[in-house]
């Protein structure tokens, strides 16, 4: 009955110890993997950071597109996993520098202000057609000397990039951009983040700058839900974009004009 007794004790102490080692070992993973979401996103506990919208190119008053609205949602979840807060701001309203907080940018550079402006200091190497008027290239990305013109409902794409601005300061805070040719690609770029964060962070790495180009799918069919990853295009569009043949021919023209100029003063 003693052996017995005890052979029960030494059964229960062991499964005690393997339990809560288990505990710890499982809470421990879940922390890591928290801390390195954490710091891929630039959102430390009880941290603040900007969500930055635009407004619906559709109406005269300010408001938000349903898929945009979608999108803050997405990263929302993202945000609250992180145990941080998040402020809605308007894109004509947000008026801070880089690195102090973490910012989520959404909407093209036609009805996003905010967004013009880092493609022009963050993203010099892409352009995007901005003509209001209904034609082929409305919303084309020029990226590299491709094209990429948006079929509505069958082919849209979409820049999802992450950038430091060069801050190289510990404790910077990372700008998240989500420029889509519609409001519903903006959306897809937003759950293509919310999927595939940790990937993204063993790839490019934790602290480390990319930017992508993604085709959303038939989203007249599938929604925001089928996203292809076209290229990383982050040297490309960090790069300045080098002059076209008509800018390097204006240019020529001119040095020429004003050697004529200087000959004929002489």
């Amino acid at each position: 009955m003693t052996e017995n007794l005890r052979e029960i004790v030494l059964g229960v102490l062991v499964a005690g110890v393997a339990g809560t080692v288990g505990w710890l070992a499982r809470t421990y993973l879940w922390r890591r993997r928290l801390r390195r979401r954490q710091r891929f996103l630039g959102l430390p506990d009880n941290s603040e950071c900007v969500l930055v919208v635009n407004r619906d190119a559709g109406t005269s008053d300010w408001a938000v597109a349903r898929h945009d609205v979608f999108a803050l949602l997405e990263l929302s979840a993202l945000v609250k996993d992180c145990d941080a807060h998040a402020d809605i701001v308007a894109h004509d309203s947000a008026h801070q520098g880089f690195g102090d907080r973490t910012e989520f940018c959404v909407g093209g550079p036609v009805a996003n202000r905010r967004m013009a402006a880092h493609l022009q200091s963050l993203l010099p190497g892409v352009a995007v057609n901005t003509e209001m008027e209904p034609g082929p290239d409305r919303g084309a990305f020029s990226i590299g000397g491709e094209r990429y013109a948006l079929e509505n409902g069958t082919a849209e794409y979409v820049l999802l990039a992450r950038l430091t601005a060069g801050q190289a300061a510990p404790g910077s805070r990372p700008v998240f951009l989500f420029c889509g040719q519609r409001s519903i690609t903006n959306q897809a770029a937003a759950r293509y983040l919310a999927r595939h964060h940790e990937k993204l962070a063993r790839k490019h790495g934790l602290d480390g700058d990319f930017c992508l180009l993604l085709k959303v799918v038939n989203s007249q069919a599938y929604g925001p839900d089928v996203v292809e990853l076209v290229a990383d295009v982050t040297r490309t569009a960090t790069s300045k974009a080098p002059p076209t043949t008509a800018t390097r021919r204006g240019r020529r023209r001119g040095d020429a004009g004003k050697s004529q100029s200087s000959a004929s003063s002489a």
